[in-house]
C-alpha cells in the first residue's frame, strides 16, 4: 500500500515539475536573417580563432571559428532545409528538411572538430530528460551514397557492418562523468539487411539516466575510418532539448531515492 501511494506521489511530482520547471530548449529565441540561413561563428581574422558560445533559453552552446582558415567547430544554428545537395557546401541542413517543429524552425548543428567538442553548458545543476536528434544532410547522403573519402554504408553488397554513433556524456561540476548515452545515427550491422537504417527523422533520445549534470559533451564515431581519421562527416542536428533545472531536479532525484529504498525494504520482507 505504501509503495502504491509513493508511486502515485511520484507521478504527481513529475507532473508538477514538468508544469513548473521543465524548459524546452528549442532555439526559437534565436534569430536568423531569412528562411534559409545559419550562424556558425564570428570568424575573426588575424589570430588563432575565437572560442565563443550562443545561448537558447539560458542554456549555452559552444562555438569556435577562425576567419583566416574559414572553419568552425562545436555548435552552429540553422533553419536550412536542403535535403538533396551532397557535400561540405550543405553542412547546415538537417536531413528531415526542417527542425523538429517544422516550418522555419531553428535547430542546432553540431560538428566534432579537431580541437572543439560540441558542449552544452547549463547555468545550474540540471536534469536533462532528453532531446531530439537526427542526421545532417551532409552526413546522411555520405552514408547513403558514399562521397570520397566516405564510403557508402553497407558497401557494394549491403553486407558491410557499418555504423555511425553519437555519444552523449554527462559531466558534473568537477568535470566527472555522470553517465553516457549512445544513439546510432546509422546502423548497418544487422544480419538481415532489411533492418539496416540511417536516421532520417527527428528521434527522441532519453537522457534522464545521466542524472544531474552541469554540461553535456557530444562526440561522434564511425566504422568508416581512414588514414586521417573518421571519414563519415562528423555532424549531427539537435532540437527541443528538455531540461528540468534545480530545484525540480533535486525533488525528482530525492523522491526517486525514496522509491528505491521502499522497494528494497519490501523485497527484504
Amino acid at each position: 500500500m505504501l509503495l502504491n501511494n509513493l508511486a502515485a506521489l511520484m507521478v504527481l511530482v513529475v507532473t508538477s515539475a514538468s508544469a513548473l520547471g521543465e524548459v524546452f530548449v528549442d532555439f526559437e529565441d534565436l534569430t536568423l536573417p531569412d528562411s534559409e540561413s545559419y550562424w556558425s561563428g564570428n570568424y575573426p581574422s588575424g589570430g588563432s580563432g575565437e572560442l565563443t558560445s550562443f545561448s537558447s533559453r539560458g542554456v549555452s552552446f559552444n562555438n569556435f571559428s577562425d576567419g583566416d582558415r574559414s572553419f568552425w567547430e562545436g555548435f552552429a544554428y540553422s533553419n536550412m532545409s536542403d535535403t538533396t545537395t551532397p557535400g561540405y557546401t550543405n553542412q547546415y541542413s538537417a536531413y528531415p528538411g526542417t527542425g523538429y517543429d517544422g516550418g522555419d524552425d531553428i535547430y542546432a548543428v553540431g560538428y566534432v572538430g579537431y580541437s572543439t567538442v560540441p558542449t552544452v553548458v547549463f547555468a545550474e545543476p540540471t536534469m536533462v530528460l532528453g532531446g531530439y536528434f537526427t542526421n545532417t544532410t551532409y552526413a546522411a547522403l555520405a552514408m547513403l551514397n558514399g562521397q570520397t573519402p566516405a564510403k557508402k554504408f553497407g558497401g557494394p553488397t549491403g553486407d558491410d557492418p557499418d555504423w555511425f554513433l553519437l555519444t552523449i556524456t554527462g559531466k558534473d561540476t568537477g568535470g566527472g562523468t555522470t553517465g553516457i548515452v549512445e544513439f546510432y545515427l546509422g546502423d548497418y550491422r544487422f544480419a538481415d539487411n532489411s533492418l539496416d537504417y540511417m536516421v532520417d527523422s527527428w528521434e527522441f533520445v532519453n537522457l534522464a539516466s545521466l542524472g544531474t549534470v552541469n554540461s553535456l559533451e557530444l562526440t561522434l564515431s564511425s566504422s568508416d575510418v581512414g588514414v586521417y581519421g573518421m571519414n563519415t562527416p562528423k555532424y549531427f542536428a539537435l532540437d527541443n532539448l528538455v531540461v528540468v533545472p534545480e530545484p525540480a531536479t533535486a525533488l525528482l532525484l530525492w523522491l526517486g531515492g525514496v522509491m528505491l529504498a521502499v522497494r528494497k525494504l519490501k523485497t527484504r520482507r
